[in-house]
C-alpha cells in the first residue's frame, strides 16, 4: 500500500501522516503497556480486521513507531513494541483521553471494554501515591500502573509485587481520572478499597493520598 501524506509543510500534518490513521493510536495504546504478540494485539482492540491491523502495524515499522522481534525459544513467536519514537506519544494519548473524557458520560450497548483502557488517564492522577506500582482491581479486570516514571508506563492483569492495591468500579475509575473526584475522597466515601499488600512499601511509596491506608 503506498504511503499517504497530506504534502503539507507543517509539524501537525507530518505527525498526522504517521498516526492518523483510524486504530493507528489505539495500537499505541496496547503497545505502551510493553511487547505484544499480534494474537494480543487484536484481541485487545476488538473490530480491527486482521489485514487493517497487519496494514498498520507495517506502516508503525515504517515510520519507526514499532518494531517486531522473535521471541527466544522455546516461545515459537513475533512481539511488536515501541520504540523510543513511539513511546514519545504517550503525552499524546493522555491528552486525547483527557480531552474525550466527558464522552464517557454513558456507556452505549455496542461499546467493548479492556479494564486497561483506564491506565493511561488514571495515571496522572496517582502521583499522589508517591513512586511505586499500583494495582489496580476493576470488575471488568486488573491492571497494574507504574508511578516512578519506569516503563513501561502500565500493564494487563495483577502486579507480582504491588506497593498499592485499589479495588474500585469503572465508573468510580472515570471519576478519578477525569478529576471529578480525588483518589482520597473516592476512599473517604467507601467507593475505593486502598489496601497496602505488604507492610513494607518499595520504591520509596508514601504510605497515602491523605487517606489512611489500611494496616
Amino acid at each position: 500500500m503506498p504511503r499517504r501524506s497530506y504534502d503539507q509543510y507543517c509539524a501537525a500534518a507530518r505527525a498526522l501522516d504517521a498516526v492518523g490513521d483510524r486504530w493507528t493510536l489505539l495500537i499505541v495504546r496496547e503497545l505502551l503497556a510493553g511487547p505484544r504478540r499480534y494474537t494480543d494485539l487484536h484481541a485487545d482492540l476488538p473490530g480491527v480486521s486482521t489485514d487493517v491491523l497487519a496494514s498498520r502495524l507495517k506502516g508503525m515499522e515504517r515510520e519507526g513507531l514499532a518494531t517486531r522481534r522473535r521471541l527466544p525459544p522455546p516461545a515459537p513467536a513475533s512481539v511488536y513494541q515501541l520504540t523510543p519514537r513511539g513511546t514519545e506519544l504517550l503525552p499524546v494519548l493522555a491528552a486525547l483521553a483527557a480531552w474525550g473524557a466527558p464522552a464517557l458520560a454513558e456507556r452505549r450497548p455496542t461499546d467493548a471494554l479492556r479494564a486497561h483502557w483506564f491506565a493511561i488517564p488514571l495515571a496522572r492522577r496517582l502521583a499522589g501515591l508517591g513512586p511505586g506500582l499500583v494495582e489496580v482491581r476493576l470488575d471488568e479486570g486488573v491492571f497494574h500502573i507504574r508511578t516512578d516514571g519506569g516503563e513501561p508506563l502500565y500493564g494487563d492483569g495483577p502486579a507480582e509485587h504491588p506497593d498499592v492495591r485499589l479495588t474500585l468500579d469503572a465508573q468510580t475509575c472515570i471519576a478519578i481520572s477525569d478529576g471529578s473526584l480525588t483518589l482520597d475522597d473516592g476512599v473517604r466515601d467507601g467507593r475505593v478499597q486502598l489496601d497496602t499488600p505488604s507492610a513494607t512499601t518499595p520504591h520509596g511509596a508514601r504510605t497515602g493520598t491523605g487517606a489512611q491506608r489500611p494496616e
